[in-house]
């Protein structure tokens, strides 16, 4: 469900404490920057509703390898650090990340972000029903999570990562330098290294979207997300209007 480019982002402005669990309705945000190493050149944003263990989710992103599909979960961990990756996670020293080499930083795949059908971890790698291009944005209403995965996106311990670099520039997937995937023997490295990832934290909805991008201001905890630059959450804004009214036309 693609959206096109809004006129305003929203703003999301630091100061509330994150929420502690999901007894009350809440919401988290995660501005997606780029897995070091990896250099992959695009940036987005993740916006979710959290109701129990009910969660209304958007994404968006651009930048990256055009015409590809690009993988994007929740992951988290609980020994796991809960945050992306950095240079020191590369164990092998070969100048990429993995997404296995990722793994103690940001945990395993509690949700796979598809764009239609299964959410589950076993829809990873489900690579033709996710987002595909280098500017996308869409979002998904009534997925149901487990008790641990709902307290850890309201306890800023989940992170949400999307994959696919094009590491050697050829603009394909390819083995190349890189080789095959770690996740996945028949399919490229470059389709499953991570590429763009950020740490999703609790936030205080003043308002969330409901007549158009722009209207929401969120106060979140732990760290200033000043996304109205990044462009990616006002397209994350529209994404959840669209999955809410999508919803509403079919209830």
């Amino acid at each position: 469900m693609a959206v096109p480019a809004a006129g305003a982002a929203l703003v999301l402005l630091a100061g509330a404490p994150a929420l502690a669990s999901t007894s009350e309705p809440g919401a988290a945000a995660a501005e997606l920057l780029p897995v070091p190493l990896n250099d992959a050149p695009g940036s987005g944003a993740a916006l979710l509703e959290v109701d129990g263990t009910t969660v209304t989710f958007a994404l968006a992103y651009e930048g990256l390898l055009a015409d590809a599909p690009h993988a994007a979960h929740i992951h988290y961990g609980p020994d796991a650090r809960n945050a992306c990756p950095t240079a020191e996670d590369d164990a092998d020293g070969d100048g990429f990340l993995t997404t296995t080499e990722g793994g103690p930083a940001y945990g395993g795949i509690k949700v796979s972000l598809t764009t239609e059908g299964d959410t589950s971890p076993d829809s990873g790698l489900a690579i033709d029903r996710f987002g595909v291009g280098d500017a996308v944005s869409y979002g998904r209403e009534g997925v149901e999570v487990d008790q641990e995965t709902a307290d850890a996106l309201m306890a800023g311990e989940a992170v949400v990562v999307v994959h696919g670099v094009d590491h050697d520039g050829s603009g394909a997937y390819d083995e190349g330098d890189r080789g095959a995937s770690d996740l996945d023997p028949s399919l490229p490295g470059e389709a499953t290294d991570p590429a763009l990832c950020g740490v999703l934290q609790a936030a205080q909805m003043g308002e969330m979207p409901g007549g158009g991008v722009g209207t929401g201001e969120a106060a979140v905890g732990g760290q200033n997300l000043a996304l109205a630059a990044a462009g990616g959450v006002a397209l994350a804004g529209g994404a959840l209007i669209l999955a809410r009214r999508r919803n509403a036309d079919q209830s």
